[in-house]
């Protein structure tokens, strides 16, 4: 692991990066994306001990050759590298500060890197437990689905120290292919939160920009190929068009987790007494989507909510 000394309260380390022969990683969280992205570390030669609420979600990383500990405990005291990747802050606190939590063991001069979406004001505070702990902490949520996850082509929004960084980004590179780094702990939280906020708005525009186009006649196949290449076109345009022309509203992103999102993002702009009415509109939009039964749903199931509106005629 790697070399730690102490200054003026500050932790460093050795800045000599992981490696899969020289470096322990432990992951905790094996969800939709989750999986993918530990699958990526292990074809890359590392060896990664794995914790997941639901074990049989980890059979294939097992396969791969992870071993499996029953507690995030047991998968920290064996890492230099610590990923953790779970749903919500309340899991992230419940896995790192638990009574079995990671944060308790995980040895000196280790690094935890926080890929979950979570809240800017939690990431300083493992931050800074992180550091009591000597231990180098990182938020690093990531966008891209489980289509950017599977085909490891994520991007990483970062908040932390750039020595940290440069210690674990060729594990970080295993799995995103674009890594930004935008300041001190939170900052990739806040990163997360601006691009949720584009997604949301631009997510209510491509269902609408549907319903009205099938409303007015017109061929959809053919609209989504004229919308696509134009001023229109976006990554989500691209990849979710489709998939709701084909109803298929399997979810690459959850809509009960990017509710769960548009409220950190709220919660962030009450903080800043800034007002985004049209954050506001998504939010109050992907609640009411939940409360319809489609939380499990894609965010693409958007669509469903907004035909479901309309007056009969």
């Amino acid at each position: 692991s790697s070399l730690l000394t102490a200054h003026k309260n500050r932790v460093f380390f050795s800045s000599t990066p992981v490696t899969p022969k020289t470096t322990r990683i432990g992951w905790i969280g094996t969800g939709l994306m989750g999986s993918s992205m530990c699958g990526h570390l292990l074809r890359n030669g590392y060896k990664v001990r794995v914790h997941t609420r639901t074990p049989s979600k980890a059979a294939n990383l097992v396969k791969e050759g992870a071993i499996l500990c029953d507690s995030p405990e047991k998968v920290a005291q064996e890492s230099d590298l610590l990923f953790t990747m779970v749903g919500t802050p309340s899991d992230l606190r419940h896995v790192l500060f638990g009574t079995a939590g990671a944060i308790h063991v995980l040895p000196r001069g280790s690094h935890l890197v926080d890929l979950t979406t979570s809240t800017p004001t939690l990431a300083r505070e493992i931050f800074e437990r992180a550091q009591e702990k000597g231990v180098s902490s990182l938020d690093s949520p990531v966008s891209g689905g489980d289509i950017g996850a599977r085909e490891a082509r994520l991007t990483a929004f970062i908040g932390g120290s750039k020595e940290a960084l440069e210690y674990v980004e060729p594990a970080l590179k295993t799995f995103a292919k674009s890594i930004n780094h935008f300041g001190g702990p939170g900052a990739g939280q806040h990163a997360k939160m601006s691009n949720q906020i584009v997604i949301a708005g631009g997510m209510i525009g491509i269902v609408e920009g549907l319903v009205y186009g099938e409303k007015a006649g017109l061929d959809l196949h053919k609209l989504l190929g004229a919308l696509t290449p134009g001023a229109a076109g976006s990554w989500s345009l691209s990849n979710y068009g489709p998939r709701i022309l084909k109803d298929d509203f399997a979810p690459g992103f959850a809509v009960e987790h990017f509710v769960k999102d548009l409220g950190i993002a709220l919660e962030e702009t009450r903080n800043m007494n800034l007002s985004l009415p049209g954050l506001a509109l998504a939010e109050q939009l992907y609640s009411r989507a939940m409360e319809e039964g489609l939380g499990k749903n894609g965010t693409q199931s958007l669509i469903k909510l907004i035909k479901s509106i309309q007056p009969i005629s």
